[in-house]
């Protein structure tokens, strides 16, 4: 195993080979920090921890954390994009909910993790 910029020698090449072996791949890696980096901003924890107990309009999350509209709309195209929310459209209301099981387990990780102290 030849590195580029590692200067050092392995004490365990047979553990190294193994642990190359499960990791991630560099383009999941860059996703996962893409997707950390959307939740590592206080507004828009906020925003999941609302959608966290039910479907909400931008108007109604504006009212609810004290934000501009345009704000709130800013950032849930962001989450949007980072497949964090999802929208459905309702007549001329769209709705913004969690897009899956695995945003509400995230998010209930870490707060079970800073509140275990």
């Amino acid at each position: 195993m030849s590195n580029k910029n590692c200067d050092c020698e392995p004490n365990f090449p047979e553990v190294i080979e193994e642990v190359s072996k499960a990791m991630k791949s560099e383009e999941d890696c860059n996703l996962a920090a893409m997707f950390f980096k959307g939740i590592g901003d206080t507004t828009r924890i906020k925003i999941l921890c609302a959608l966290k107990q039910r479907e909400m309009c931008p108007g109604d999350i504006a009212v609810l954390l004290d934000m501009t509209k345009s704000t709130v709309s800013h950032q849930l195209a962001v989450m949007r994009n980072l497949r964090q929310v999802k929208c459905r459209k309702e007549g001329k209301n769209v709705f913004y909910s969690l897009d899956d099981n695995h945003v509400l387990e995230i998010i209930d990780t870490v707060f079970a993790h800073i509140n275990d102290r």
